[in-house]
Order: structure tokens, then sequence, then C-alpha cells
């Protein structure tokens, strides 16, 4: 809808809510605004690239939180990647966005946040109608052990918030104990039927969602609302996708479906007072073959392998497990009780029956466009067999882009200065969508060095090299510490871990990301201390903000192209060759560029920053494919010469810790 006279255009709001925030409007920043703009008014798709300090975020909740005031057509869902960014716009810039828009768009603009059911308490269960399967019932059984004592401190939380969002209790909560008192969509026994559901807080947040102007969910959720067909959203006039360059990973994980044993067990023990002796022993027993399939189909395999087809004993036992999980849903449906306790319990037991039912049932029927692979997992009885589409390119097409406006937005969205992958990603082509780089506020090319370790062998199969490890320390005592290093592995964290605890001694500090740790923590106490070097994999190479002298060097160990085990990544390469392309340049390339540029956009966070991104692999200068992934990052100043770089690297250390 065009703005009608007299209405606020996207140039008088955005310099309202820049100038109430006491920033300045970037050019950058006004033509993404106008971008954003014009796609949502004109029922457009807008895919903008738009670098680190260009305040992207300003840049598209202005024109959305105009579009949506006099849309009439509902709200515009705002999604995120993580988690971070997420409450970064509902804590701090949405406030002040509305805040400041408010006398511009003559009433105030709403919002409200959206996530899955699974992440509120659920008061049936906080209240003890849902009887807690044997699992459960046994956190509170030992009223002393770890598990019991988390479980206690949520429960009196629980009974406390106005919330019941996961994410506002002040601690950590143990997966196990959380689904005490969380359901997934399909075991809640639906508003009408609850004793709670009028005080639900699933309910309360969607109904907030319904009336506002803005609603903030995640892309999971779209991806389930969108691909999947299940209405998790409120309907909304358009749709703005940020940090986009992880779209398709996300809407591929939510439509991966999973099948194990202790899916079965769980199913099993959901209905174990709920179906006769019988039913339960079927149950049971199809648990029991398929443990003795799966470990049969990974008895050689040491990690995730594709199958084209499922061998005999696997077929039969998935077979088993579908008819065993139909017949107790089919006795469950049967039994009229309408009694709270027994209507929720009855609704748990069949949503795990038909959860594993229907995986079970799509791996019995998958066909060419669906990848099926196996997980041996770290035990006996922890393997699992995964089914997920070959590509989500169409599927985001048809569900998302042709059902109304669009716009993707992230600091990382180009692979060799051109959109072409991201497009074909969505299943966009060329004339779908505009495609616009708004760049960066900051001067690369005088901030910082793209050092290239030309000299260096070529990365192995063996881990880091013990050249590369020499180079790394030398990089990390030439910038005093001050460094965040990044590997493309968890073998390369340890393997580097180790050799400098030797050769840094104690002199220079070394942080090391562990499994399952934190990110928040480490990188505060990154931020905290110089000297510090931070040795880190996966969840560092995105979302690290360390503006200042605390990080002066990014070093990545290789260029991170996808593991050669990756089933699904594999299998997306190879249908690419046997369709006479090169799967290697259309999926491996677009992906590690993507990544790559994540990774040394942790150096400049701000217009005072200064600093040098060393990759430590040779390929990136020597490779036929070097100079597109070096046209996917940052603009730096370029060199492969190392005494150059260590030279820039002592003198900004010296530079930054001389007292003023």
């Amino acid at each position: 809808m065009p703005e009608a006279p007299g209405e606020p255009g996207v140039d008088d709001a955005l310099s309202a809510v820049v100038g109430a925030i006491g920033g300045q409007t970037r050019p950058g920043q006004q033509e993404m605004a106008h971008a954003v703009s014009t796609a949502l008014e004109a029922g457009g798709h807008a895919i903008v690239q738009a670098g680190t300090g260009t305040g992207k975020s300003v840049a598209y909740l202005v024109p959305s939180a105009l579009h949506a005031t006099r849309s009439g057509g509902g709200p515009v869902v705002i999604a995120t990647a993580t988690l971070a960014l997420q409450r970064q716009l509902v804590e701090r810039d949405l406030p002040r966005v509305a805040d400041a828009l408010t006398p511009v768009t003559g009433r105030p603009v709403t919002f409200a946040v959206l996530k899955g059911r699974n992440n509120y308490v659920c008061l049936n269960k906080l209240n003890g109608v849902v009887p807690e399967d044997d699992a459960e019932q046994a956190l509170f059984e030992a009223p002393r052990s770890p598990l019991a004592v988390q479980a206690q401190a949520v429960r009196a939380w629980a009974e406390e918030t106005t919330t019941g969002d996961r994410d506002e209790y002040p601690g950590e909560i143990d997966p196990r104990v959380w689904r005490a008192f969380s359901v997934g969509r399909r075991e809640c026994v639906g508003e009408s039927r609850c004793t709670f559901g009028q005080e639900c807080f699933t309910v309360l947040r969607r109904e907030q969602a319904q009336a506002a102007d803005l609603v903030v969910t995640n892309h999971a959720m779209l991806a389930i609302d969108a691909i999947e067909g299940i209405p998790v959203l409120p309907e909304h006039d358009a749709v703005v996708i940020d940090e986009g360059h992880e779209l398709v990973d996300r809407a591929t994980a939510a439509i991966t479906a999973e099948l194990s044993a202790s899916m079965v067990e769980r199913a099993a023990s959901r209905c174990r007072r709920l179906v006769v002796e019988q039913t339960l022993d079927r149950l049971l027993a199809a648990g029991d073959e398929l443990v003795e399939a799966l470990a049969l189909a990974t008895a050689q395999a040491t990690g995730p392998m594709r199958v084209l087809e499922l061998d005999q004993a696997l077929r039969q036992a998935v077979t088993v497990v579908r008819d065993a999980c139909h017949a107790a849903t089919t006795e469950l449906s049967a039994d009229k009780d309408a009694a709270p306790e027994a209507v929720a319990a009855r609704q748990q037991a069949k949503a795990a029956l038909e959860e594993t039912h229907d995986v079970a049932a799509a791996l019995l029927g998958f066909g060419p466009m669906d990848v099926v692979w196996l997980d041996p997992g770290p035990g006996r009885g922890s393997a699992s067999v995964r089914i997920a589409p070959l590509s989500v390119a169409g599927l985001l097409r048809t569900a998302l882009f042709d059902r109304g406006p669009v716009v993707v937005t992230s600091a990382t969205l180009t692979v060799g200065g051109g959109f072409d992958s991201t497009l074909r990603s969505f299943g966009l082509g060329d004339d779908d969508a505009v495609t616009l780089d708004v760049g960066s506020p900051f001067d690369h090319q005088k901030q910082g060095i793209l050092y290239v370790a030309r000299d260096l062998p070529a990365p192995g199969r063996d881990g880091v090299a013990m050249e590369a490890l020499d180079e790394l320390a030398e990089l990390i005592e030439a910038a005093g510490g001050r460094t965040l290093a990044l590997f493309s592995s968890w073998r390369g964290v340890e393997r580097a871990e180790e050799y400098l605890r030797v050769r840094l001694r104690r002199e220079l500090p070394i942080l090391v990301q562990r499994r399952g740790d934190a990110v928040g923590t480490l990188v505060a106490r990154f931020a905290a201390e110089p000297a510090t070097t931070l040795l880190g994999t996966v969840s560092l190479w995105q979302g690290v903000d360390v503006p200042g002298h605390s990080c002066i060097c990014v070093v990545i160990d290789r260029i991170p192209f996808p593991r050669p085990d990756d089933p699904l990544l594999a299998a997306r390469q190879a249908a690419v060759d046997e369709a006479g392309g090169s799967g290697f340049r259309a999926v491996a390339v677009p992906r590690a560029g993507l990544l790559l540029a994540q990774g040394a956009g942790r150096l400049i966070r701000g217009s005072q920053d200064r600093g040098v991104v060393a990759v430590l692999d040779s390929r990136l200068a020597t490779a036929g494919y070097g100079r597109t992934l070096r046209d996917s990052l940052p603009p730096f100043w370029y060199t492969t010469d190392r005494a150059t770089v260590l030279g820039a690297l002592s003198r900004l250390r010296d530079e930054v810790s001389s007292p003023d």
C-alpha cells in the first residue's frame, strides 16, 4: 500500500528513530530502509546484504512498523536465527523504535515475541494434571540428586513466573528437567480441553502476537508454519528474515525427522497405563527389534552415513515400529474417558506414538528427493536413522516466497560478490527479487589486513599441521594475545590448546571453548582480559561481538568446507554432479564462503577497530576457487607476506597496550 497523503514517509520515520536513540542516519541504512519499504508496499521480495555497523535492525524495523500500522493486513513477522538477536530486538531495539515512532504514526507501535510451545511452562504439568512418564517421575524420586534439586528450583520459579518463558529462568536447565514442565505441540490437549486453557502461557503469547504490529520469532517456527503448513504463527502480511544466511539450514533442521529406539521406548512409557498389556508388549518388542537392526546397520560405521535403501532387517524393524504405533494409537482413540487427567495423559501418549509412526512411515516411503542416513551414536542403543529433503529451495519458494512479500537480510549473503547462490538456495531466479548490497560504514581497507599463509602446506585430514600451529603461535605473540582463533573442528581446538599451553606457557593466557560451554560467558571473559587468546569452533564463528582492543587478530585454521561425511550436503553435491554441474562449486564453495565471511567479520566491529584476519589455509591464495572465496570477505587489504603482518600486529599491540 503506497503512502497516503499526510502519512509519514520512511525517511522521516527513520530520522525520528535514529535521532531518538542518539545516532546518525547512514547512507547504507537509508538505502536499505527504502528497499525494505518498497518490497513491503509493492508486495515483492528484497534480498539485502548489510555489513556490520549499517544499523540493519533499525533499517528493517522502521519500514516494517510503518507498513504494519497502516496495512490492516495483520502483523509483520520478524524471524531471526539466534536467541541473542531475538533478545536484542525485544529488549533493546524494538522498545526504542516503538517509542520513537509513536509520535510519527499517531499511535503506539506494538510488538510481541513468539516461540515454540515447548519453550513455555505447561500449567497442566506444573499442577500435576499430567502424570509424568517414567523418566520424569525419576526426577522426583531421588530428591537429593542434582537433577532433582534443579527440578525443584525450576518448579519454584514456575510457580512465580508471569511469562513461563524458559529463557527468563535465571540459570541453566537440563533438557530432561525442562521436559518435566513443558509439552510439545502434539502433546498439548488444546485450549478448549485444558483445565488451564484460559491461563496458558502459550495461549496468552499467541493472543498478544495476533494483536501486535510486529511479531518476533525464529527461523524454525517460520519453517514449521510455512513448509509444514502447521499454523503456529498468526495470520501475517509480510515476513522479514534476519540472519538470512542461516535460513536454509534452519528450515532443513526443522523438517528433518529422526527415528530411534529411545523414541519407541518413550512412546511405550507414555501409554504404559493406557493400553492393554498385549499392545504395550508389542511396542516394547518393536523397540528391541529396532535396536538390533540399527546396531547391525551401523556396526562398521564411524560416523553418519547415507543409505540409498533400507536393508531388509532395518526395513522390517521400521515396519514393525510403524504398525505397533498404529495399533496403540487406535486403541487410545477408542478410549472416551473425559477426565482431565485421562485426556492429558492420553494426548501425550498419542503425540509420542504419532510422531514415531509418522517418521517410520516416511522412512518406508522415501524417494529420490529425500536423503536418509544412519547415525551410530555414542554407544549401543543410541543409533538412529534420519530423513530430510534433498533440497528445501522449492519448499521455501512455494510455501514462503509465493505467499507474500519477504525481505531477507544478513551481513553475509553474497558469494564471490554475487547473490546467485543465495537466490538459488531460496528457489528464486534473478528476476524474482531485488538484490542489494548496501556495504558497511567501516573502511575495511584501512582498518584491517587479510593475510593468507600461502607458504603453509595445504590442510590435510589429520587436523592442524605443526607448521600452522607454529604460525598461529607467532601471530598470537605478535598481537600480545588479543586473538580469536577459529577452528573448523573440535579436534583442531584440542590440538591447538595442547601445543599453545607449552609454547606460550603462562605469559599469554588461553581460553578454550568446550562442548556445551555457554558462549556468552566465554566471550565476556575474552573481552575483559585483553592479553587473552580464545580458541573455539562452531558457535564462535558467528555472533561474537568484541569491539575494541581485546580482539586485534582473528585466525581461521582452514577454509570451512562441509565435512565429507555430512550425508545431506554430500547428497546435495552428488545431485548437482549427476545433473552435469559441479557440486563442489554449487554447494561446498558457497557454504564455505558464507561461513568464512562470518568468521572474518568478527574482527571489525566498530569504526575504531583495527587488526588482522589470518587464514592458515594456503588454498585461499593458490586454488582456483580462492578468488571467489576472497571476494566473499570484507574488502580488507590483502597480503601473503608473513613479515608484514607480524610487524603490523606488533606495532598495533604496542599502540593499544601503552597507556594514554
